[in-house]
């Protein structure tokens, strides 16, 4: 099992989901994938795309302005 990390702080749609699909496409089932953005919009929009492709989000986590959502590739 890897763990992939997508570090979108600081940027706006659609970058944040375009760089989470790209993390997907790249991992094997099991693999974890950590997204950690500020984009208010894109914390609503990834896990419901992640969802939609039938992969689980494990967390939403928020600290400040940024958040992180940890998803797991089936």
């Amino acid at each position: 099992m890897t763990t992939i990390k997508v570090d979108c702080v600081g940027e706006t749609c659609p970058v944040p989901l375009v760089e989470t699909r790209k993390a997907i496409r790249k991992a094997s089932s099991g693999d974890i994938i950590e997204v950690t953005g500020t984009h208010p919009a894109s914390k609503k929009e990834i896990p419901m795309a992640v969802e939609a492709q039938g992969h689980e989000v494990l967390e939403i986590k928020e600290e400040g302005d940024t958040w992180k959502i940890v998803i797991k590739i089936r």
